[in-house]
């Protein structure tokens, strides 16, 4: 109720209420777009866009669903684009870790160790399962509501997510056989 009570805010040119929703949306959104991306610049221009064209828009939009989910696929579907516009020779940059304050420094080192395993397994996925897999886990949307969005059957958005997953555990687990 506050995401609509905001964006009708937005649309009478209350700029404070843009603000209030970029605050409430944008760490969302960077964690999507650099578990898609594996580049924090990137990721932050990718989210920039998202609210850029989201602000433009704003008078003829309507909010029929779930904000967060709206603005979750924009930011996948613009990390697909950024990554189709990429040479295909051209190295992704090492994943930006941000570290967790509630954790102590050893705590930090093997939890970005790990991120940083997942992020390169991920990487190694075709785009349209990472989308499914970072939407499902990161954005926590249902996947037939990822179906939805993305303008896929229910079964298709299932399949894509359990292959993902099979071959993420199976990279995960080679990687840990040949430690």
């Amino acid at each position: 109720m506050e995401d609509r009570r905001l964006i009708h805010r937005c649309k009478r040119g209350d700029r404070d209420a843009f603000c209030r929703l970029y605050e409430k949306y944008s760490d969302l959104l960077f964690t999507v777009a650099i578990a898609l991306l594996r580049d924090g610049s990137a990721a932050e221009d990718a989210v920039q866009d998202v609210f850029v064209q989201f602000a433009e828009k704003m008078a003829d939009f309507r909010l029929t669903g779930s904000l967060k989910a709206y603005l979750s696929v924009c930011v996948a579907n613009r990390a697909k684009n950024v990554l189709a516009s990429r040479k295909k020779d051209c190295t992704l940059s090492e994943t930006q870790v941000i570290p967790a304050t509630s954790l102590n420094p050893e705590q930090q080192i093997i939890c970005n160790e790990e991120l940083r395993q997942v992020a390169e397994a991920m990487e190694q996925l075709p785009i349209e399962q990472r989308q499914v897999i970072a939407l499902h886990h990161y954005s926590q949307m249902s996947l037939r509501a990822i179906a939805r969005s993305l303008e896929l059957s229910p079964n298709t958005a299932k399949r894509r997510y359990r292959y993902g997953m099979d071959k993420l555990r199976q990279l995960l687990n080679d990687r840990e056989v040949t430690k």
